[in-house]
């Protein structure tokens, strides 16, 4: 049976991890992971709520050596919780803050000794083994569960550092501005450190004063990884931004002109990452050198009448995606929105992600978002939309929107809101929207 180093570096003294700025070293890593491994209770599912980065890793690794499955829900809710806990009823939460869920036995992160005794061996774990359980947002039903196995995980972090010209064994600091319970945030903000060599920043900062803050008390090399939500507001400042060696984005469409100003003002190339809860990340680009998206190494793309699958790498059941993809002659494909969100009105077709494109790309709007109503009454429906755009009339709205956008597609209504709910990776939930939009509409 084939198995993986729980972490890959060339020396067994280098950084693992930044904590509060100070490094801490692979030993240390090592040996928080096997005290913590004697203090697990003996359970086959984890959740680990610990937001310091740092400790969700040595809690992550443990749970892995004592064979343990980590849970990594769409959300934390007490009521999707509840429901996990009854699915799997021998769950138990490790924390390192508050967290009270009914029925769900809650372990407090231990304080562990800051002395190591010894060097030890770093382990290794079977390819097989599931190391995650990746849950679908179950709005429709029962959530579904993708597994994760370690080689998988392991294998697609290598292959996005390739992606990503990342020279392994380099040391980058990684700092990420997602929490590291989501898949994005798991796969670039820390398996991609802990198997190429780089380091893990255990604060995930949120302002934008504490991402610089955090970026310039990093070493060089460092890199950022982060959603277009938070780049958008840490840009919106005119202070200079440390100098970093990329920014990654992903969760949400990057608009070309937010992409074009991030590099101008960080002085570094930025990427996107692209994926599904179903594949984990598949393919990536460069956004302002085109549109089109490149395939990870070993991941393969098909089509036909049913839509887009993709398969190979580190992909390792074929999956099919819930985008519009046309596939180009080279290999690369372009995305045209997902399936769910096409838009067709009077014979014209258009998706809620270039909506959404269009209308973050007028000058003073902050933040926007397209709605479609449920057309299943069969009544003719038009989009509607919600933006944050202090001083700004609706007029001038519409106005830019027509010089991009069909008439048809024009918002109606269009209300003014002071934030949107947008979740710690800066998604939106269509249940969040509906209560937005029915609060707005009686104001």
């Amino acid at each position: 049976m084939a198995a993986i180093p729980l972490i890959r570096c060339n020396d067994a003294n280098s950084v693992f991890a930044y904590c509060a700025g100070q490094p801490v070293g692979v030993p240390r890593f090592l040996q928080d992971v096997a005290r913590l491994v004697e203090e697990l209770p003996d359970r086959s599912h984890i959740l680990n709520l610990c937001s310091d980065r740092y400790r969700f890793m040595v809690g992550f690794s443990a749970a892995l050596l004592r064979g343990q499955t980590s849970l990594l829900p769409p959300n934390y809710t007490s009521s999707f919780v509840e429901r996990l806990s009854q699915r799997y009823p021998d769950m138990y939460c490790l924390a390192d803050g508050e967290a009270d869920f009914n029925g769900v036995e809650t372990m407090r992160y231990p304080d562990l000794p800051d002395q190591y005794v010894a060097e030890r061996t770093i382990p290794v774990i079977p390819e097989e083994q599931c190391a995650a359980l990746v849950f679908t947002s179950g709005t429709t039903g029962q959530p579904v569960a993708h597994p994760k196995s370690w080689g998988s995980l392991c294998k697609s972090a290598v292959a996005e550092a390739a992606s990503l010209g990342i020279t392994p064994n380099s040391g980058m600091a990684v700092l990420g501005t997602v929490p590291a319970q989501h898949m994005y945030g798991l796969e670039s903000s820390m398996l991609l450190a802990v198997q190429n060599g780089l380091a893990l920043v255990a604060e995930r900062p949120f302002y934008p004063a504490d991402i610089r803050e955090q970026l310039a008390a990093l070493p060089r090399p460092r890199c950022l990884i982060t959603t277009p939500v938070h780049l958008r507001s840490l840009l919106s400042d005119a202070v200079k931004l440390p100098a970093v060696e990329f920014v990654l984005c992903a969760t949400a469409p990057l608009a070309l002109q937010l992409a074009n100003e991030t590099e101008a003002r960080f002085a570094a190339p930025l990427y996107e990452i692209y994926g599904c809860t179903e594949a984990g990340q598949i393919a990536s680009r460069r956004t302002t050198q085109g549109m089109a998206w490149h395939l990870l190494a070993g991941v393969e793309l098909r089509q036909d009448e049913q839509g887009s699958h993709v398969y190979g790498g580190h992909v390792e059941i074929e999956a099919t995606l819930s985008d519009v993809i046309d596939r180009n002659a080279d290999g690369t494909f372009t995305l045209h929105g997902r399936t769910a969100d096409m838009v067709n009105i009077a014979g014209k077709r258009t998706s809620l992600a270039s909506l959404n494109h269009h209308l973050n790309a007028i000058p003073g709007v902050q933040d926007g978002v397209f709605f479609m109503p449920d057309d299943s009454d069969g009544a003719v429906k038009r989009p509607l939309a919600l933006v944050v755009a202090p001083g700004m009339r609706t007029e001038d709205i519409l106005n830019a929107l027509r010089k991009s956008v069909d008439a048809v597609f024009l918002p109606r209504p269009l209300y003014f809101v002071d934030a949107l709910p947008r979740n710690s990776t800066g998604k939106i939930t269509r249940e969040a929207l509906m209560q937005l939009i029915e609060a707005s509409a009686k104001r």
